[in-house]
């Protein structure tokens, strides 16, 4: 009797395990999503802060066509630089959610990291440089300083903003999908 109840334990216990197995399966595509949900909605946040860098950038690079103090440059420049701190406290976020990120967040992540660290080195030597010459800043040096970040504040404005928009058409092609009951799409 313990031969044929024996076989039977293991028909049970695998039909058991797949059981739970395909009763998981869609709760673990639900923390899949719900990660990359937290993502999508810092790299949104991401954008916006990009979007303010940019246009804050852009101020600071007409104050070079103006006959304006050092003291005004060192204003704009301390607001550049909160503007990259916020955005690099998002990206921070960002990095702790890396591993719940599906593939495509992840390289996003990966594009935005470099062009944040530029802007901070940028920022950096223009303060570095107005600390040191106390003057209207009108040197080789600082011009190529502010052109420089306002070129990459402009790269990372419009790659996250690229991002956010691709977010949103992968979230309606998926609603879509299931709406008609195809297959997902693989992501590239």
């Amino acid at each position: 009797m313990n031969r044929v109840t024996h076989p039977w334990r293991l028909v049970l216990a695998a039909s058991l395990a797949i059981t739970v197995v395909f009763c998981l399966m869609p709760n673990l595509h639900a923390v899949e999503r719900e990660g990359s949900v937290t993502v999508t909605d810092l790299l949104s946040q991401a954008a916006q802060e990009a979007a303010q860098l940019s246009r804050d950038a852009d101020d600071m690079e007409s104050l070079l066509n103006s006959d304006v103090s050092w003291q005004t440059h060192a204003d704009m420049l301390d607001r550049i630089r909160e503007d990259v701190n916020t955005l690099g406290r998002t990206v921070a976020r960002l990095n702790t959610t890396y591993e719940s990120g599906s593939e495509w967040q992840q390289q996003a992540v990966d594009r935005i990291l470099p062009l944040l660290r530029e802007l901070a080195s940028n920022t950096t030597a223009a303060i570095n440089h107005l600390n040191a010459n106390q003057v209207r800043p009108t040197t080789p040096d600082y011009v190529t300083y502010l052109k420089e970040n306002a070129d990459t504040a402009h790269q990372l404005a419009d790659i996250t903003s690229d991002l956010v928009k691709y977010a949103k058409s992968r979230t309606t092609l998926e609603k879509m999908e299931e709406k008609l009951g195809i297959p997902s799409a693989q992501e590239p």
